[in-house]
């Protein structure tokens, strides 16, 4: 009922647990645990009639039926066997981690869960999540839509004290690109914080672009906590040259045993690092900005290539969603992936934080949209309404004579 990750393969397990279970067996640092497998899901929603329901109607039927006692039984055992820890509770849905698509950030993930029933509701939780508005929106404009199912990682829960994405080069010559912050990994991929970049070039030399980090996420006890990073430590690198060095030097082992460039999800723990998740880079980031930004303009991060030009439409919640109409640049404080619905209508993105690796960064490509990330106050410099520029290749906005 539940298969050892070591053994996951993207068959019966998705493409993230395949990849992860690809790297345990060539001895790569994966934090050890299991999967419930798409057999599971398939045997729990099978007379739900989830094919005559629409997607909030399929996601409430899958809430409302408890998960059966064999699956709770099997949960518990896999955790005994894992020595009861917390764990991360993370979606391995058919067609998500794919050559041609990421699906990133659209399925639920939960840390810190502890217990069989605890584990056994965020299962049924990532479940549902494949009929959430995020995941709908994102699979209507994937080509070709393919299988509907959902296994689920359980996978031991770190506490990290650094943790970033990086992602491996397209040739040998290329660079290694990585963002790193303080904390947990959400903070990171959900663009809440913009991270440090660093950029390990072929031949060995690391440049890199500190930010100003100001918050983190950490766990405490059961529940995670986002708290204030104090003032003197916001500008202090999150990981030094060495580190980078050596995640650019894991990044070329992971590429070499899954068969191409990555995008990998990565942690420090205890003073080791660690691969939380690795798939195919869909859509390469635009190069870091060169000098040279027009007079008057907002600059930030280049985070999707490309220029738009069209209404700025500021954002701050989904409590303004329905203020956005087709062709409208979002200009908001971040974008998670919940606002991934807006990502097919709007014409381009600007961000107060995140990074270029971010969740939100990467669909913004695979859309191709113009994005701009980490413009500081933004949606306080941006009139709502004006008529503004996105350039996503230079990294630079510009208000426009309408």
């Amino acid at each position: 009922m539940i298969v050892p990750l070591k053994e996951a393969v993207a068959e019966t397990c998705g493409g993230k647990a395949g990849a992860l279970g690809a790297l345990l067996s060539a001895g790569r640092p994966v934090p050890d645990g299991f999967v419930v497998p798409f057999a599971v899901y398939r045997a729990a929603v099978r007379d739900l009639g989830l094919g005559r329901l629409d997607g909030d109607a399929a996601r409430r039927a899958i809430e409302a039926r408890p998960v059966h006692a064999s699956v709770i039984d099997a949960l518990g055992r896999g955790l005994g066997e894992l020595g009861d820890p917390p764990v991360a509770v993370r979606s391995s849905a058919a067609g998500e981690d794919t050559g041609q698509a990421s699906a990133a950030g659209q399925h639920e993930s939960f840390l810190a869960v502890r217990g069989a029933g605890d584990v056994g509701d965020a299962v049924r939780a990532c479940w549902a999540s494949l009929f959430s508005a995020r995941a709908i929106g994102y699979r209507s404009a994937a080509e070709p839509p393919g299988d509907l199912a959902m296994a689920v990682i359980v996978q031991r829960h770190l506490d990290a004290e650094v943790a970033g994405v990086m992602f491996t080069p397209a040739d040998p010559d290329g660079a290694t690109e990585i963002e790193a912050a303080f904390g947990l990994g959400p903070s990171v991929v959900g663009g809440t914080v913009t991270p440090d970049s660093y950029r390990v070039a072929a031949d060995g030399p690391v440049t890199r672009t500190v930010a100003d980090k100001r918050t983190r996420l950490d766990r405490r006890g059961a529940r995670l906590v986002t708290r204030d990073v104090p003032a003197r430590t916001r500008d202090r690198p999150a990981i030094d040259d060495a580190t980078a060095t050596r995640l650019a030097e894991l990044g070329k082992e992971i590429a070499a045993v899954l068969g191409g460039p990555q995008d990998v999800e990565w942690a420090i723990a205890g003073g080791r690092v660690w691969v939380l998740q690795a798939r195919p880079v869909t859509a390469t980031p635009p190069p870091p900005a060169s000098s040279g930004a027009p007079a008057g303009a907002l600059t930030g991060t280049p985070g999707s290539h490309g220029t738009v030009t069209g209404t700025a439409r500021v954002v701050r919640g989904p409590g303004d969603f329905a203020r956005v109409r087709p062709g409208d640049i979002l200009v908001c404080p971040f974008t998670d992936p919940a606002w991934t619905p807006l990502l097919r209508i709007a014409a381009g993105v600007v961000t107060e934080t995140g990074g270029v690796l971010s969740h939100a960064a990467i669909v913004a490509r695979e859309h191709a949209i113009p994005a701009v990330l980490g413009v500081r106050d933004a949606t306080g410099s941006l009139r709502d309404g004006a008529v503004i520029t996105v350039d996503g290749t230079g990294g630079t906005v510009t208000a426009t004579d309408a």
